[in-house]
């Protein structure tokens, strides 16, 4: 009977400290060491691999990032844990990804990003403008619609007041003082029109990756957030301590002091602005 009850006395600790191991390693899950970050190559996986993970590592991460070429794999690596965080999408495309792929992602936080400019090889500033100069603009309506605000903003066109101005098309202005006749382009061939065309509105992160100078520009785009890039993660992931640590580097000082440095150009978030 002793030998009985001295075995069950065994096992009951045997099995209470495996619960317990069990229990702790539950418990730690959620104490992440590594963050797999995800962004379209050129300024935002540079942003990544200059400005977040350095912030990241001395708060004792190991960041790795992941580069990708198109709009779509980011967002699904992401859903199906590949990455931990992304770096590469505005509201606008995020809400209707994941709308319809039937996604649960999250915002962190939106980051500075880099402006549509209107370029010219043919004219100092905007003032000069002839009368029927020819300019490049895009032919997606998000992309056109920001091009639209931009020239609007510098006088070059009036847009009817009874369309909402993120989603106003050509056929929306009401007033071309310029007579400007322009000519629609997939928006990564836009970088090319400054040679070819008087004047051309170039997205940001095409200008970037045609080695082209933001500071060039005639006139920056005055970008709203909705169209400022953002640091995504699955929305289960939105209150682990990870995603905290993002935001909290994000935040930083020292991260404004690289994105002056490094990102002359970018547009900074009105969160930035207000600091």
């Amino acid at each position: 009977m002793k030998r009985v009850f001295a075995l069950f006395i065994l096992l009951s600790t045997v099995f209470l400290t495996a619960c317990g191991e069990d229990e702790g390693n539950a418990g730690s899950s959620d104490e992440k060491d590594t963050i797999n970050f995800g962004a379209t190559a050129g300024p935002y996986s540079d942003m990544v691999t200059q400005a977040i993970a350095p912030l990241l590592e001395e708060k004792g991460y190991e960041v790795t990032n992941k580069e990708f070429t198109d709009y779509v794999q980011p967002n699904k690596a992401l859903a199906n844990g590949d990455l931990d965080a992304n770096l590469f999408q505005h509201k606008i495309y995020l809400d209707s990804f994941a709308k319809e792929n039937n996604l649960d992602l999250s915002e962190v936080i939106i980051v500075p990003t880099a402006p549509m400019g209107i370029y010219s090889n043919k004219y100092e500033d905007l003032d000069s403008v002839e009368e029927g100069s020819t300019m490049g603009v895009p032919n997606d309506p998000t992309n056109l619609a920001r091009a639209l605000i931009v020239l609007e903003d510098e006088g070059l066109v009036k847009i009817n007041e009874d369309v909402d101005p993120l989603r106003a098309s050509l056929a929306d202005i009401e007033d071309n003082p310029k007579s400007l006749d322009f000519v629609e382009v997939e928006a990564g061939q836009l970088p090319r029109l400054v040679d070819s065309e008087d004047l051309a509105a170039v997205p940001g992160n095409y200008a970037l990756a045609a080695k082209m100078d933001l500071l060039d520009a005639l006139a920056l785009e005055d970008m709203p957030d909705d169209y400022r890039n953002r640091v995504v993660v699955n929305t289960e992931d939105i209150d682990a301590p990870y995603v905290k640590d993002i935001k909290e580097v994000i935040e930083s000082d020292e991260f404004e002091e690289i994105i002056d440095e490094e990102f002359q150009g970018f547009g900074k978030p009105k969160w930035m602005e207000e600091e």
